[in-house]
């Protein structure tokens, strides 16, 4: 395999961060570009170079003059279904403006391959039919699933004029450590938070709303895959199987030892019902499919998340 010199932004966040590990442990270079803003510094990997930059500032040319990447992976994003409902403007302004000055710098410093973080979670709307597979027509019913729709469009163009390959990946719900318990997404990180808080967690659509579950180490391993594989292709990287948010309570509840009760929400504005996505073409075009099983990814995210808490706790006293 050839090694590539890869820039990676949004590097230092949960989903990035483990990405570049990847990337590294293959024997690549990796440049990370992230502006923390939801991002980590200490989950970037110590043999990264990393830049703290916001992915749409006029510097980002510094960078690419510095370290000539031949591979972008964009994971870099504002990826808060509501803060996209709340502020559109501000959603299109990181996701649209921030990826279009990184596909003017592809182009300018004659980039190899660009690998797109998309979405298969809030691409497709409510389909008919699940799983959605590519094929699916893209609805969004959100500001956060139409801005990754455009960019998909801008990569597309961006091929056709200025012939810059590229692989778009389609994540479903990912999950594992070093996702925030904190944030406004990653539920599953969010309920080991609270529960092992001892907190009442919320479901919301009462429990019936459904997504697809893939744990963070398989998502990085289907992004090395992509490095040399897939070119011009939009992959899901689905499981191909819904769960509850009801499901899944129960098995963190189980492994957290919560023995409270849940509160049942209906849906908030932006959020579909369910929606869970294919892994076919990824099979066939990556060699790629989910090891790690939902029980296995919840025990592993749990223990982080216990561990953060034990270590906050020992930091206050």
């Amino acid at each position: 395999m050839s090694k590539h010199t890869i820039l990676v932004t949004g590097g230092a966040g949960f989903i990035g961060s483990h990405v570049v590990d990847a990337f590294i442990q293959k024997g690549h270079d990796v440049i990370v570009v992230d502006d923390l803003s939801s991002g980590n510094s200490d989950y970037v990997h110590e043999a990264a170079v990393f830049y703290e930059m916001d992915v749409r500032s006029p510097q980002l040319e510094s960078v690419f003059e510095a370290h000539k990447p031949d591979v972008i992976s964009h994971h870099a994003a504002q990826i808060d279904v509501r803060k996209s409902v709340e502020d559109p403007v501000y959603d299109a302004d990181v996701n649209i403006r921030g990826a279009l000055n990184l596909l003017e710098m592809s182009v300018k410093y004659g980039v190899r391959k660009f690998v797109f973080a998309s979405t298969g979670g809030a691409i497709y709307g409510s389909p008919a039919s699940l799983p959605a597979d590519e094929n699916c027509v893209p609805k969004p019913e959100s500001p956060y699933g139409t801005s990754k729709l455009c960019v998909e469009q801008y990569i597309h163009l961006y091929n056709r004029i200025h012939k810059i390959n590229f692989t778009i990946l389609r994540y479903p719900n990912v999950y594992g450590p070093r996702q925030s318990a904190h944030g406004e997404a990653g539920v599953c990180s969010i309920f080991a938070g609270l529960m092992l808080a001892g907190k009442t967690p919320v479901l919301y659509g009462k429990g019936d709303a459904f997504r697809d579950y893939v744990f963070v180490d398989d998502i990085a391993h289907a992004n090395v895959l992509a490095l040399n594989k897939a070119p011009g292709e939009t992959i899901n990287l689905g499981s191909g199987v819904g769960i509850t948010v009801k499901q899944l309570y129960e098995i963190i509840k189980k492994l957290t030892g919560f023995s409270g009760k849940a509160v049942l929400k209906p849906l908030r504005p932006g959020e579909v019902k369910g929606i869970y996505i294919t892994g076919e073409r990824a099979a066939k075009m990556l060699g790629w499919k989910p090891s790690v099983s939902l029980e296995e990814g919840l025990r592993r995210t749990v223990a982080f998340v216990r561990e953060q808490q034990m270590s906050a706790t020992c930091g206050e006293e």
